[in-house]
């Protein structure tokens, strides 16, 4: 095998040996939260380990499906999803003061929690690299788009400017699937397969 094509597969190893010392540490975090022994600052300092925690988990996911992507193992479980749902679970992730949702969405086959996962990171990335405070996310048909895209930000929406895992992970995702993403007039276009 050549370096290129072991690369992946260590990348995907990696994130899946990750997964057990980080499922300890969620899993007595998640003990020590239940028992009323701890005081402050202790219970706080617990809760903000066991949040760091379910943060590693999405970003090794995320890192897990790049290497499969790259290495050419990505097997989507593709299902019907609605696009509209796509844009509300990112506002409900984010929050509806951040993310404004439109549209009237559209049917699309998309592996789902994965997709959900990529278009929340897109309007994450949006606001974080833009610098904005609220962005709107309107389905329609088998579109997203996400809107305003500064010019500083759009690179990193699209992954040609690695700073962002989530949206570099999301653009392989969606190109992946049979799908397109793209900047036109401050706003990222998400096509994906019907």
């Amino acid at each position: 095998m050549t370096e290129k094509s072991t690369f992946p597969q260590l990348v995907s190893l990696a994130a899946h040996d990750l997964r057990t010392p980080l499922a300890t540490v969620s899993g007595f975090a998640k003990t020590l939260i239940r028992t009323e022994a701890l005081e402050d600052p202790a219970s706080r300092y617990v809760e903000i380990i066991e949040a760091a925690a379910g943060q590693m988990v999405e970003l090794l996911d995320e890192l897990g499906l790049a290497a499969r992507i790259e290495a050419g193992r990505y097997q989507p479980n593709l299902r019907e999803a609605d696009t509209l749902a796509l844009a509300r679970a990112a506002a409900a992730t984010l929050g509806e003061e951040r993310v404004r949702v439109g549209g009237e969405g559209g049917v699309v086959r998309v592996d789902l929690e994965a997709t959900q996962r990529a278009i929340t990171a897109q309007a994450q990335c949006a606001l974080r690299h833009g610098g904005l405070e609220l962005v709107d996310v309107t389905a329609t048909g088998p579109e997203l788009t996400i809107a305003p895209i500064t010019p500083a930000s759009a690179p990193v929406v699209l992954g040609e400017d690695l700073r962002d895992l989530g949206a570099a992970v999301a653009a392989l995702l969606v190109r992946a699937l049979g799908g397109s993403v793209s900047v036109e007039d401050e706003t990222l276009h998400v096509r994906l397969p019907e």
